[in-house]
């Protein structure tokens, strides 16, 4: 059982509120994390209330073995590499998150349940992230509320601010909106049914 997901809180919410009358404005879920609380505001945004992970810097005497191998051939430096639940790898360019190719072998070894490689963003975007976790069975997350938890203590100590915007750069890509409030962050966002099916036990 992984102990946070934002796909599945944001999911599990959604449904109650669209598909089974749940008629209250928070859902408060219990979790390996402690309670989660979902929030459904005016313009239809759903906002998640998950606890803050700051990572901690390592120093380089500290890194992980795989950690350069798993980046992928002509990966650049890291400016900084941070460890909390995920290792958190720090770049100076958008541009060199978006051109790692990992190798998820090396990612394996790495000991940690997946990476986040960040980097400042563009126009309109605090920051930008990847998420790999191989490990548990996630070559590449599409956009990953658990890797946020970590990401906003970080981006908002670094840039000094408390309120973010943020993109995750998969193949879909996703955008985020993200708040520190002290042990918490916020993530806020939009869910749409896609599917309906059922299921024969």
């Amino acid at each position: 059982e992984i102990d946070l997901c934002g796909h599945a809180t944001l999911a599990t919410a959604h449904v109650l509120w669209t598909e089974r009358g749940f008629a209250k404005p928070e859902v408060v879920f219990q979790s390996q994390s402690g309670l989660l609380r979902v929030r459904r505001e005016a313009d239809g945004r759903l906002v998640l209330d998950f606890p803050s992970r700051p990572p901690q810097p390592l120093a380089v005497a500290q890194y992980p073995a795989a950690l350069l191998p798993s980046l992928g051939p002509g990966a650049a430096a890291p400016l900084a590499v941070l460890a909390s639940r995920d290792l958190v790898v720090e770049f100076a360019h958008a541009e060199e998150v978006l051109a790692l190719r990992p190798d998820f072998g090396a990612l394996i070894d790495l000991g940690y349940i997946g990476l986040i490689a960040t980097a400042p963003g563009g126009e309109g975007v605090d920051f930008i992230s990847r998420f790999f976790a191989p490990e548990v069975g996630v070559p590449e997350d599409p956009v990953t509320g658990s890797a946020h938890s970590t990401l906003i203590p970080f981006w908002a100590a670094k840039l000094g601010k408390t309120e973010l915007f943020a993109r995750q750069e998969s193949a879909r890509g996703g955008e985020l909106w993200c708040r520190l409030r002290g042990d918490r962050v916020d993530i806020g966002g939009y869910a749409v049914t896609y599917l309906r099916g059922e299921i024969v036990v």
